[in-house]
């Protein structure tokens, strides 16, 4: 029997409890802090009902919410039920932003907190289950030089990386922007030879073409005006190690010749020089660009081509990476909310959805990103999609119903189907899911009654 601690300083609130949760639960009761908190260490019950006013404060919430936070410090994945006055709706809100499950105000009618507290079972059990398998699938998944993933499409391209790095030949990355280009240099950089070495990298498109030469090959003194003392360019400085040439499409046509040169030649000459100077360097070059079009045009040179790609890695967009997508989304938020310190526990199914369906334009560069603005910008334990910057359309109720005969059967259609949109954004959380349709918790379950939604609601 499933253990629930009831936490409350009213005794006969607390034998109501006992008496009403005892045909289902296994009901642990606590009329103040210090007992609660050493019978949920001692038993770890998985649904806390918690009252804020406990004593010593009289009137005050200072020590339910100090139990609050120790329990969910102790065992975040706790569903806690917060149980408040109806004049204390600040309170509530508090416990929601700081991991509470869900709140409910007094009087306590007792068909309501069952729903409530068997829905926050049923959820617990989902995430630990859910949790099972993160766990599962992180064991599965392949680490590489900063790369993670577990795809077919990665693991054969951690396969790729592994057979190459001990060589010394040139690699041409090519996938979108935001794939993790520059990881894959950096990861075989990682496990070759040159390890010990620099690890050099220069985005092609990012330095105006009149000081790309200089920064590529370095200059000597008195080359140019301001070149007042001889200087290395990255490509010497790489000596022993590697240079990643991120971009290389946007190469303008003559340091195509100059890189050339080095590649076949292994030397270079420095901007206003005339000694050729040995560098031994290995080349890996990425772009997003089409490389075969380019060649085409006259825009990239053949033989420089072939010179750079003797082999080529295409990296797999995010949105074909599959089951990928939800393994990155939770390895960010893990690490996001342990860089900032903010209790969140996952995703709702809303945004599940919606990570699962988008195309990802920006790629793993873009999930990143908006994983960690949803850390930031949350309010509860749970990514909602307006946390991600999504507008979330999919979960919106279709108000269009042609098959139907009637207004009212098209109202209690609409009706229906927004209840259980709200409820399924909220996961099964009737206060918030009440709040966002305008109405009150008990008319929505009078909605939820009608339409047969108690149990449905409670599976979902």
């Amino acid at each position: 029997m499933e253990k629930i601690l009831v936490i409350d300083d009213n005794e006969e609130i607390r034998k109501q409890l006992k008496w009403g949760l005892g045909k289902e639960y296994s009901v642990l009761l606590a009329g103040n802090g210090r007992e609660a908190l050493d019978l949920f260490k001692r038993y770890h019950p998985r649904v806390v009902a918690l009252d804020l006013g406990l004593p010593p404060i009289d009137n005050g919430t200072g020590e339910g919410f100090r139990c609050l936070d120790e329990m969910l410090k102790d065992a975040p994945a706790t569903k806690v039920i917060v149980i408040t006055g109806n004049d204390q709706r600040e309170n509530a809100m508090k416990a929601i932003q700081m991991g509470a499950y869900d709140f409910y105000h007094k009087p306590i009618a007792l068909k309501e907190l069952l729903v409530i507290i068997a829905r926050a079972f049923y959820l617990y059990n989902i995430e630990a289950e859910n949790r099972r398998l993160h766990i599962s699938l992180d064991e599965k998944a392949t680490e590489l030089g900063g790369m993670v993933g577990q795809c077919p499409e990665m693991l054969k391209i951690f396969s790729t990386i592994r057979k190459i790095a001990s060589s010394d030949i040139s690699v041409l990355v090519i996938g979108e922007s935001g794939t993790g280009k520059e990881l894959v240099a950096r990861a075989v950089h990682s496990i070759s030879l040159r390890k010990d070495s620099p690890f050099v990298p220069i985005n092609c498109g990012a330095i105006p073409e009149n000081l790309l030469e200089s920064e590529l090959f370095g200059h000597e003194k008195g080359a140019f005006t301001g070149a007042h003392l001889q200087v290395q360019g990255k490509v010497e400085y790489a000596h022993k190690g590697t240079i990643f040439l991120d971009e290389i499409g946007e190469l303008p046509a003559n340091l195509q010749v100059k890189l050339l040169r080095f590649l076949q030649e292994k030397t270079i000459q420095r901007v206003g020089g005339r000694e050729d100077v040995p560098v031994d360097a290995r080349i890996i070059a990425a772009t997003n660009v089409d490389i075969q079009k380019a060649i085409q045009e006259g825009r990239f040179r053949e033989d420089l081509f072939y010179r750079i790609g003797v082999l080529i890695v295409h990296l797999p967009p995010l949105r074909k990476r599959g089951d990928d997508i939800l393994f990155l989304s939770n390895l960010f938020l893990r690490r996001f909310s342990d860089e900032f310190r903010k209790r969140i526990r996952g995703f709702s199914p809303s945004s599940i959805r919606l990570l699962e369906s988008y195309e990802w334009p920006g790629n793993v560069r873009e999930l990143e990103n908006r994983i960690q603005r949803a850390v930031i910008m949350s309010e509860y334990s749970v990514i909602e999609p307006h946390d991600l910057g999504f507008t979330e359309k999919s979960s919106s109720p279709k108000m269009a119903y042609p098959e139907l005969t009637n207004l009212r059967e098209a109202r209690d259609r609409v009706e229906r189907d927004m209840a259980i949109a709200a409820i399924e954004k909220h996961e099964g959380n009737i206060a918030r899911a009440a709040e966002d349709l305008g109405i009150s918790r008990p008319t929505l379950y009078d909605i939820m009654k009608k339409h047969g939604l108690c149990s449905s609601a409670e599976m979902q």
